[in-house]
């Protein structure tokens, strides 16, 4: 029993021991509950890390921390609804098409695979991080494509409205790089609620006519989407911006600021950034044909690369016919009844990946197997031409620029009803919403 005694208090002395030199460890905490997911604080405090480390490279001033977290907070909030919603659909990036965007990528920087990784962990960050970061924002894309682009209608109407304004303009237009800043008022305010923003907006306008700086004032005050970009639209000419934009911007000149002009979504102050002129003259047109084969749970993504690789040999070799392979296999339902014609057309009307293996072809030429976001193709150059702007081009042009207006309008409206949807508790600032 003595013995017995001695080893149990020299057990229970090694553990007192223990705790004692134990040095208390930091745990991560939940900043904000959303629906059946959480974001951790880790991830508030990384993306603040980088949103600060750009800032101070690019020069640019930053708000208070207190500001800028909330703005962080609301873009992993829309961030993260994005992606919960591909899961539900079950939209999934594999390593194949993440491995056939990154070769395209390095193509466009004409690196190598191996040159491009070694570039990116010399920059600070690790490759593993880099593609995960890169699986995200492929599938970011492709939730808000198949979203919202079964939200837009483009009339015949409008096209020939547009169409009818390009010709008179010659095919010469302006463009504008806008500065925006949302001061958000509630759904169904009070006149209250209504005076105080219509306050908060007067108050940024008069900050900024006496000369603060734009992009900081936007990162602190903007309820807008791309607040932590300092509220800086990319250039757009009047037919691709939302309709508020290009109903006050059309005479505006360099540095002018406008507002607030009110809307549903609250009170508007835009600054015009930048202008540029859009010179068009002879247009680069394509003519091509192609085989699409979409992954699905019956078709791997490996199977689908597999049959296109088959596909190829055998036209190469004279096996096979394009055309036959392209109305028998094909899944694109416009093209595959005529053997994969997809006949002339600018090849910036394109997605990227498509249009970046037009580019590498000479005619004549058969493609490798390439992933897009529509799934993997083989794609032939036939031929290729300039060509003064034709009415075709004109109609092309219009529905273009509508569509980009309309998505950008309507991806907005979709992340602000799945906002209003969603279940929120952020811990951090002890404020509920839902």
């Amino acid at each position: 029993m003595k013995a017995g005694t001695t080893i149990i208090a020299a057990l229970v002395g090694a553990t007192l021991s223990l705790s004692a030199m134990a040095v208390p460890v930091p745990l991560d905490s939940v900043a904000v509950q959303l629906n059946e997911g959480i974001i951790l604080q880790s991830e508030v405090d990384n993306m603040l890390a980088t949103v600060k480390r750009n800032a101070q490279d690019a020069g640019q001033a930053l708000p208070s921390d207190d500001a800028l977290e909330t703005q962080v907070i609301e873009r992993l909030i829309l961030t993260r609804l994005q992606l919960q919603m591909a899961e539900r659909i079950g939209l999934v990036v594999g390593d194949l098409q993440l491995d056939q965007t990154i070769e395209n990528i390095a193509k466009e920087q004409k690196m190598s695979v191996a040159q491009m990784q070694a570039a990116i962990e010399q920059s600070g960050q690790t490759y593993s991080q880099y593609r995960e970061q890169l699986r995200q924002e492929i599938t970011l894309g492709e939730i808000q494509r198949i979203q919202v682009q079964r939200r837009i209608n483009i009339s015949s109407q409008e096209i020939s409205s547009l169409v009818k304004m390009i010709e008179e303009q010659g095919l010469k237009n302006v463009e504008f790089q806008i500065g925006h800043i949302l001061v958000e008022v509630p759904s169904n305010p009070s006149s209250a609620q209504l005076e105080a923003s219509q306050a908060r907006a007067d108050a940024v306008l008069n900050r900024l006519n006496e000369g603060a700086d734009f992009k900081q004032t936007a990162i602190a005050a903007s309820s807008g989407p791309k607040a932590l970009e300092g509220g800086v639209w990319d250039y757009m000419n009047i037919n691709e911006m939302p309709t508020l934009f290009a109903e006050v911007v059309t005479d505006a000149k360099k540095g002018d600021i406008i507002g607030p002009i009110k809307s549903g979504a609250g009170f508007h102050i835009i600054k015009v950034l930048d202008t540029r002129g859009l010179q068009t003259q002879d247009v680069h047109e394509v003519k091509s044909r192609h085989i699409l084969l979409k992954p699905s749970p019956i078709l791997s993504e490996d199977r689908a690369k597999a049959m296109l690789d088959q596909f190829a040999k055998d036209i190469r070799s004279g096996k096979a016919d394009f055309a036959s392979l392209a109305r028998q296999y094909s899944e694109d339902p416009g093209s595959a009844t005529k053997g994969g014609e997809l006949g002339w057309a600018d090849p910036r009307m394109y997605v990227p990946a498509f249009a970046q293996t037009l580019a590498e072809l000479t005619p004549g030429e058969l493609s490798e197997p390439f992933r897009s976001s529509h799934g993997w193709h083989i794609v032939q150059l036939e031929d290729d031409r300039t060509t003064d702007a034709t009415d075709k081009m004109n109609i092309n042009q219009a529905q273009q620029l509508i569509y980009r207006r309309k998505f950008n309008e309507e991806l907005q409206q979709w992340l602000d009803e799945m906002r209003a949807d969603a279940y929120i508790e952020i811990f951090n600032n002890d404020r509920k919403q839902g």
